[in-house]
């Protein structure tokens, strides 16, 4: 074939539907022969473009059709090739598989710099495995990296190429003892066979390569031997034959690296420029395709004029845009990306109503799709997101992940109940699934408040004595049986993660028996099942590729794994609606086209840094710079605002802060001026959607309930608060309310508190010695083995304040008060009514009782808080003190019998730099204001007055009655909501 055939190019307009008018003009070329179409063969970028071209076919296809072969172009395989070239033969290795590949890298990096750990050094190899495939497919020889000059790098470069240099050389050699050779270097050989053959023996039939907008080398080389075949042509999507012939000049692809070259690479013209140069096309020798363009080529004109080179805006004040230019074309601007999804999800529901109408969302913004695809749900509409689900984000991969990360934190309470809810664990049936979650529930509570000891033994043992406390009033079921047989479930995964060091094929494997044991087949079913399937059998086959990792690390390599496998539904889902990405919306083209997501850094997104190649070193290889991707994501810019009707979205901020609005969009709206119209309809609806009006702050809650259904026991702390706050009385006695304490929360005061109490107790009542005290602290503190920041913290305060106790009872023995009891418990009923009809029963317990020479009592109660003041004393409100001398005059206490009290005592025992302090409630500035006897007579009568009232009566139970004396943050102020209407006048009693 002569070098001087001239080439056939062509281009489609942007404002064509690429496909459809691909598909359209092949069918007429071929004359109604349907032997021409069978015969061709056409080159595509991507197989997504394969199947866009097909539906293009069917779509244009008045009857049968005989469809020509369709090859991706962008992922050449040898089975590829053969179809291409008949009686192809290649001695090509077949490709190494691409997890092993990311695994043998990540051991080398491992093994470069042991301080980096398995999730950073497998990140890394990603990236260095896309710096052997730039080289590659640049056409690039590893051996000129030894020629290139690095005078000019910074120290870290030179020790990171140095390595790089390394791993290059030595590369070849483990693909060989691999028996595999590089995916890239692999397509771009076949790429040169094909091209090699096609030169010297053009295939017959119709060749068309189509919808390429740039072109490595390799791929090149083999566009231009089609486009200078007997029958062969080249379709460009969207070349700009209207761009001025200096403006096309100025987009350098020869000069390696400088900033006319970085300029240039950001052009949305650029691709389709060095491909021309590529295969010594001028762009003058472009034909254009014969289309029927569904929207005016003014539109495409002035959006190039938009995007032009920033040397060549000035032409904008030349030529002012004319009216209609923009017609079928808005913009908003949402708050943040929850309204913009919401605005777009509106958009995409009105296109239905018209009949027929499609319509897609296109945005590189994952997030966004998510978030659209969510509401569109609310009007039953299962859209299809073209770029699927990550694995990790389906039921199988997230409970893969939730019991890696279990199992890596020893199965600490929050871990492990998310694997045991998760909605696939036990699943066989619904009764197994109930009965398994009614167990699960009751674990929850009883794994509540401080963590256990580590491992399934810790929660065993957590369990055990959940069992054997409990309450039969709490009507909880016994988990000790039902634990076990959970334990031989996950017994098996917790022995692989106590090892100091993992093997990846083992972890793996250990892994899937223990989702099996959970689940049974469950976890393999469906799409996302069938994909968890696949990528844990390339683990267990290759992985014994990577070194040993760290338990600690598991979680995050399996994650990371895990996330580059999208799932995609089996079939469609809505017909006349899509989510695509910038790739999978190329050659693609419905009714209505939503560009969203238009921020800076998102459209485009900002180029990752390549952690490899240092921008010098790819200047001087002459490889892509970093910026190319803008270009591309320009292009694809350029041909969303092709479709009859555009939307095009973005928000003013996100959770990190305000947005920048896209280069693109600025320049846009910088040229359209106000002939590119806003949308604010949409938000408007978004806004109002869900717009609950304007609140009603509630008013302060008090119930009444009739005086038959209220309580008639209570304690004497439950006495306080319903004399304070008596709507946290009636949440709590009433309604029954339970405040649950956090799973897996730190140690708190209370707990403090508790153990101080614990070790009080044990003391008095092993005989308050010095040696009784030392055994209750060491065994106190023998609890606290799992918990750091009890013994580095708690366990000299609560020293502190012991020392303190133990001096001030030799203190009080000196004065002759001995102890006689400690966690006294005690009753006393108070009978109201002329028959005593109505009695209410008083109980209370006394953390310890001692008892003077002379036969006075003293109540002595523990705090590690604060003391009730001398107000809530002497206005009534500090009611336990008084109530529990009443207990002990009476003789109800346990082991204490009856007499006078003369004494009342807070031990304030903090630990703190004042270790401790003994108070006198009924002591003010030094001097008693009122006598026990008369504190403990008043204080019965104000609870009579209080139970006439509250338990007998019907009066209500006002939140906060007495907020001053009430405590400042109850369990049950958000039930009461008393932030909206605090402040406001309290009801008189």
């Amino acid at each position: 074939m002569s070098a001087a055939t001239r080439p056939s190019v062509y281009t489609i307009a942007p404002e064509a539907a690429f496909a459809d008018a691909l598909a359209k003009g092949l069918i007429d070329r071929a004359g109604g022969n349907p032997l021409v179409l069978a015969r061709a063969q056409i080159l595509l970028p991507s197989r997504r473009a394969v199947r866009a071209l097909t539906d293009a076919f069917v779509r244009s296809a008045d009857g049968g059709l005989l469809l020509p072969r369709m090859t991706p172009l962008g992922d050449i395989d040898v089975d590829d090739a053969l179809d291409l070239v008949a009686g192809l033969e290649t001695s090509l290795l077949p490709p190494i598989d691409p997890i092993r590949r990311r695994l043998l890298l990540t051991r080398l990096i491992r093994r470069w710099r042991d301080i980096i750990g398995s999730v950073e050094a497998l990140r890394l190899a990603d990236q260095l495995g896309a710096a052997f495939d730039t080289l590659a497919r640049e056409g690039v020889d590893p051996a000129q990296l030894k020629d290139v000059a690095k005078d000019d790098l910074a120290s870290h470069w030179l020790e990171t190429f140095a390595f790089f240099e390394l791993v290059i050389e030595h590369w070849p050699a483990i693909l060989a003892a691999e028996g595999c050779s590089d995916r890239a270097a692999r397509g771009n050989a076949l790429l040169g066979i094909i091209a090699a053959h096609w030169e010297a023996s053009p295939p017959p039939g119709l060749v068309v390569a189509a919808g390429m907008n740039g072109a490595t080398p390799a791929q090149a080389a083999l566009l231009g031997t089609i486009a200078r075949l007997p029958d062969g042509m080249l379709v460009l999507p969207g070349l700009d034959a209207a761009m001025p012939a200096d403006a096309w000049d100025s987009l350098v692809t020869d000069a390696a690296g400088d900033e006319t070259r970085r300029n240039s690479e950001e052009h949305a013209q650029y691709g389709l420029k060095r491909l021309l140069d590529d295969i010594g096309v001028a762009r003058a020798e472009v034909e254009n395709w014969p289309t029927d363009t569904g929207s005016s080529a003014t539109r495409a004109t002035a959006v190039a004029r938009a995007l032009c080179p920033a040397a060549f805006t000035a032409q904008w004040r030349e030529t002012p845009v004319a009216a209609g230019t923009f017609d079928g074309v808005s913009w908003l601007e949402a708050a943040d990306p929850a309204a913009e999804a919401q605005a777009i999800a509106l958009a995409l529901r009105e296109a239905l109503e018209t009949p027929g109408a499609t319509a897609a969302l296109v945005t590189p913004d994952r997030n966004l799709a998510r978030r659209v695809a969510t509401h569109c749900t609310r009007w039953g509409i299962e859209i299809d997101d073209s770029a699927g689900v990550a694995l990790t984000a389906t039921p199988p991969g997230a409970l893969a992940l939730a019991l890696s990360e279990a199992a890596a934190q020893h199965f600490a309470p929050v871990a492990l109940l998310a694997v045991l809810k998760h909605p696939l664990v036990a699943s066989s049936t619904e009764a197994t699934r109930l009965e398994w979650l009614d167990r699960v529930r009751q674990l929850d509570i009883d794994l509540r408040g401080v963590r256990p000891a580590a491992g399934l033994g810790g929660i065993a043992a957590q369990v055990a004595e959940a069992d054997r406390v409990v309450d039969v009033r709490d009507r909880r079921m016994p988990l000790a049986g039902w634990w076990a047989d959970v334990t031989a479930l996950l017994a098996p995964l917790e022995i692989v993660f106590r090892a100091r060091s993992l093997n990846l094929a083992e972890l793996v494997e250990a892994l899937a028996a223990t989702l099996v044991a959970l689940t049974g087949d469950a976890i393999w079913r469906g799409a996302d099942g069938r994909a968890l399937a696949d990528r844990i059998a390339a683990l267990t086959q290759h992985g014994d590729a990577l070194d040993a990792l760290d338990p600690a690390d598991a979680p995050a390599l399996l994650d990371t794994l895990l996330a580059d496998v999208p799932v995609r539904p089996v079939i469609g889902k809505h017909p006349r609606l899509a989510i695509w990405g910038l790739i999978e919306a190329r050659l693609q083209r419905p009714d209505f086209v939503i560009l969203g997501g238009l921020s800076e850094g998102v459209w485009p997104a900002l180029p990752s840094p390549d952690p490899w190649l240092a921008p010098a070193i790819r200047r001087k290889l002459g490889l892509p710079g970093l910026e190319a991707s803008i270009g591309q994501a320009a292009h694809d810019f350029v041909a969303g605002l092709g479709a009859p009707r555009v939307l095009l979205t973005r928000a003013r901020r996100d959770d990190s802060g305000p947005r920048v609005a896209s280069r693109f969009w600025l320049r846009l709206r910088a040229l359209a001026g106000d002939t590119l119209p806003q949308d604010t309809r949409l938000v408007d609806l978004a806004r109002a959607i869900d717009a609950a009006g304007p609140p009603a702050p509630a008013p302060r809650p008090a119930p009444a309930p009739p005086a038959a259904q209220r309580p008639r026991r209570l304690s004497v702390t439950a006495a306080e608060k319903l004399r304070a706050d008596p709507f946290s009385f009636y949440a709590q006695t009433m309604l029954a309310l339970k405040v649950l304490d956090p799973l897996d929360s730190d140690p708190t005061g209370a707990d403090r508190g508790s153990a101080v109490h614990r070790i009080l107790e044990e003391w008095i009542k092993a005989g308050g010695s010095d040696a009784a005290l030392a055994k209750a602290y060491d065994d106190e503190l023998a609890d606290w083995t799992n918990h750091p920041l009890m013994q580095a913290l708690w366990a000299p305060r609560v020293r502190r304040a012991l020392d303190w106790a133990k001096a001030t009872l030799d203190e009080w023995d000196s004065e002759g008060w001995t102890p006689l009891a400690v966690e006294a418990k005690g009753q006393r009923i108070f009978e109201f009514g002329a028959r005593g009809e109505s009695p209410v029963t008083l109980t209370g317990v006394a953390d310890r009782v001692d008892r003077h020479a002379n036969g006075q009592l003293a109540i002595v109660d523990y705090k590690t808080g604060t003391v009730p003041t001398y107000a809530q004393v002497s206005g009534g409100f500090a009611l336990q003190m008084g109530l529990l001398g009443a207990l002990a005059e009476q003789g109800v206490l346990a082991g204490v019998p009856a007499g006078p009290v003369g004494r009342f005592s807070y031990w304030k025992v903090s630990g703190g730099n004042d270790p401790g302090k003994a108070s006198d409630p009924l002591s003010h500035k030094g001097k008693a204001f009122v006598t026990p006897a008369e504190h403990i007579a008043a204080t019965v009568e104000l609870f009579k007055a209080l139970c006439h009232d509250m338990l007998l009566g019907t009066k209500p139970f006002t939140a906060k009655l007495h907020p001053e004396y009430a405590e400042k943050y109850q369990d049950f102020d958000h039930l009461a909501r008393v932030a909206e209407w605090l402040g406001k006048p309290v009801p008189s009693e």
